[in-house]
């Protein structure tokens, strides 16, 4: 976690902008957003109880509260845990064993080691306080961020608690001890909660995880992921694990991102070195593919931004559909695409778009990412109501039909959109396309893969095709390739004659593991790099000079493919036939 804490204000300082300018040595600490509503003061009681006053961590209490009676929550709190306990004021200093409650008609948000008020929304018939400060707790503070789901009625909190596991953060929620089960429930169902304890226990996992050593350390501005080398041998060895059993060459991402995972991980485990969780992948295959799945952060929604979506529908999308005859295809990539909600979201709009006239235009959208699990998912096409909770009712009506308790997109949507497994980094890319919507993706790699994804691209579109990318994201160096259409909505255009017509090979920071017969297991050295057991095999360099000749004026003209009809190789001349650049096939 990285934060700008200050000085603790002079009591008579009371004004939220002295807290910010206030300087001393920046810490850091985690910090732990309880929510609760319905039979929550007996469940917060009881964990405080259990808990050490001493944790190291700073604790903020998220109650549901009538917006028009002051709340007596604070004193009531204060008699049960020796830690000072304080209702929010707008722009707060936290600070490590503390614990902040929530006042009564207001919604809190994070900005470093500050919370900030709002009065809540008027309008708005139901609140969510706890899916709001959750929310922008995991924004701000990844993975130092841990979230507890108590006793309460509805789901406020699901949404919230997803977001911190997806940040990197810890995830609780109370078992069947609690006095009403629906939050903690809802939680649960999400899928995303790493433990579900009484309110006692969840007290003695905090007490136990703030001894970690990667939770303990205080004093200077240091993140958890900041304590591992980015050449630590037993971090190459976890990388190349991955890879091996997945494919995956995670090296070229942020190593960030995924030095926090791998944390998050260790402290499930109770595990204290990097080196004791690399023998464990080692010896339990399972915790690969749980480690894999926890780096694959499928972050989506249905109509995600209204602004962006509403600039496609309005301007993009029918521009698109304009440039196109009636028996031409248009053909758009959705790379990173999750369980599908962004692919299906693009289809459900060309179909409002089209309309009912007859001269449209036939429509591809190939939709891939690296999780098979999301891929199956996104080809279902089901969905719970909580994740459809941003489409219109209009969209419902239209576009799904209730199955059970869940929704499934018509036909007509899914059979615009084709889902595949597919590694941005390694496997060739889909060509002439018109538009390629790659958002949040970026943000995860390091600057040599996001090169050579924006690389990709330019080589898969056509030219003068279109290119959107997450608001938080831009093509970098790579301007040569694209042009800025729409810089509110990061929209690019293809340029012509760049001078680029294939794809670069991408260089790898570690080395890929061994390649094998199938039989001779991936053997990791102490330094983190693979060994292989080599046949002493030597090639004539004047054997292999007399094949060439002989190949190329006694052979037939050929080339090779696979089984998905790509060309690996050409053999002889075939200029008779077709002709091809120099170089290996593309």
């Amino acid at each position: 976690m990285k934060s700008d804490s200050g000085k603790k204000n002079a009591p008579a300082k009371k004004n939220s902008s002295v807290a910010r300018v206030s300087k001393k040595s920046p810490k850091t600490f985690p910090i732990v957003a309880i929510g609760a509503s319905a039979g929550g003061l007996e469940a917060i009681t009881q964990l405080l109880q259990h808990l050490p006053a001493d944790t190291g961590m700073a604790f903020v209490y998220v109650q549901h509260l009538s917006p028009d009676h002051e709340s007596i929550l604070t004193a009531l709190l204060a008699k049960v845990t020796v830690m000072k306990v304080q209702e929010v004021k707008n722009g707060i200093q936290m600070e490590p064993d503390n614990l902040y409650i929530i006042p009564p008609d207001k919604v809190m948000s994070v900005e470093d080691e500050h919370i900030n008020l709002k009065p809540r929304t008027k309008e708005r018939v139901v609140s969510l306080p706890i899916d709001a400060f959750f929310c922008s707790l995991a924004e701000k503070h990844k993975g130092g961020a841990i979230g507890i789901v108590l006793s309460g009625s509805a789901n406020d909190g699901t949404i919230g608690i997803r977001a911190i596991k997806e940040a990197g953060g810890l995830t609780f929620a109370q078992d069947d001890s609690a006095k009403f089960n629906s939050m903690p429930k809802s939680a649960i169902a999400s899928g995303v909660v790493d433990f579900i304890l009484s309110p006692k226990e969840i007290a003695l996992e905090l007490a136990r995880l703030s001894k970690h050593p990667f939770v303990k350390h205080k004093g200077i501005k240091r993140s958890q992921e900041d304590l591992i080398d980015n050449n630590d041998p037993d971090l190459k060895i976890i990388l190349l694990h991955l890879q091996k059993n997945t494919g995956v060459d995670f090296s070229a991402y942020k190593m960030n991102t995924i030095k926090r995972r791998i944390i998050r991980r260790m402290l499930l485990h109770r595990i204290k070195t990097l080196g004791e969780y690399a023998a464990l992948l080692s010896e339990k295959s399972a915790e690969i593919d749980i480690l894999f799945q926890d780096l694959l952060i499928n972050v989506t929604s249905f109509f995600r931004d209204n602004d962006t979506h509403r600039y496609l529908k309005t301007t993009l999308l029918p521009r698109l559909l304009k440039s196109k005859k009636a028996d031409e295809i248009l053909r758009i990539w959705v790379p990173a695409c999750a369980t599908g909600e962004e692919a299906y979201s693009i289809a459900m709009m060309l179909l409002e778009i089209q309309g009912s006239k007859s001269d449209n235009p036939r429509v591809q959208i190939f939709a891939t990412d690296l999780s098979v699990k999301a891929i199956t998912k996104a080809r279902i096409g089901e969905y719970s109501k909580r994740e459809l909770e941003t489409v219109s009712p209009t969209r419902l009506q239209r576009f799904y039909t209730k199955t059970g308790n869940n929704y499934r997109i018509a036909k007509a949507v899914r059979d615009m959109c084709v889902f595949a497994p597919h590694n941005l980094l390694n496997d060739p890319p889909f060509s002439r396309l018109d538009f390629i919507s790659c958002c949040n993706l970026l943000i995860y790699f390091d600057t040599a893969a996001q090169k050579k994804v924006i690389a990709t691209f330019h080589f898969a579109l056509n030219e003068n095709g279109y290119l959107m990318l997450g608001k938080s994201e831009n093509i970098g160096t790579s301007s040569q390739l694209f042009t800025s259409l729409n810089k509110k909505f990061k929209i690019f255009v293809r340029k012509k004659n760049s001078g680029v017509h294939s794809l670069s090979a991408f260089t790898r920071r570690f080395a890929p593991p061994a390649q094998s017969d199938g039989n001779q297991p991936l053997e990791i050295t102490g330094n983190g790099m693979p060994s292989q057991k080599t046949s002493s095999v030597t090639t004539s360099g004047l054997s292999s000079a007399i094949d060439a000749v002989l190949v190329s004026e006694f052979m037939p003209a050929s080339v090779v493919i696979n089984h998905e009809m790509e060309i690996l190789q050409f053999r002889g001349s075939t200029d008779l036939y077709l002709t091809h650049p120099p170089g290996k096939a593309t």
